[in-house]
């Protein structure tokens, strides 16, 4: 059951600590090498510790792009990141694609990828009792990641998770 991600969802949440949401629902993620370039694990950075960690553990694993073709046609509208992300899902035949982005879930969805983002993550964490604050979790992700949630998603997803505003 392969899963593929892109950036966003790998980065916001170890740097609000949750990155182990990933492997609880998903087992193993695979990255292309665009993705892991814009992680820049090597660097300092909030979270790249527990992304090298997951990296070297194995658990996040880094997958050659064989579509280049597509990955190109893509990057019309989508960042490398998010092309080389759906074109390994395509070709890995990947089961779910994690991806935040607006434009790079129109176009995974698109090409019928099944589609999940970090707000999805949290909310199934929520509803398996894995996650204690649905709220906490948004709020740390606006203010130590800088993610944009608007406030409507926001108010649908503290509902469906059971935390009413």
């Amino acid at each position: 059951m392969p899963v593929v991600s892109n950036t966003s969802p790998i980065l916001n949440l170890a740097i609000i600590g949750e990155l182990s949401l990933l492997r609880d629902q998903f087992g193993e993620i695979l990255i292309p090498e665009a993705v892991l370039d814009e992680l820049r694990v090597e660097e300092d950075l909030p979270g790249s510790r527990t992304i090298r960690d997951a990296l070297r553990i194995g658990w996040v694993r880094i997958e050659a792009v064989n579509l280049y073709p597509l990955v190109r046609s893509m990057q019309r509208d989508l960042d490398k990141g998010e092309a080389e992300a759906i074109a390994l899902a395509i070709q890995l035949n990947a089961d779910w694609i994690l991806i935040d982005e607006r434009e790079g879930r129109k176009a995974a969805k698109s090409m019928d990828l099944k589609v999940v983002g970090v707000l999805g993550v949290l909310l199934k964490a929520k509803r398996e009792g894995k996650l204690g604050s649905l709220k906490q979790a948004i709020d740390e992700l606006r203010e130590k990641a800088g993610f944009y949630v608007r406030a409507e998603l926001q108010r649908a997803i503290m509902r469906q998770g059971g935390e009413e505003q």
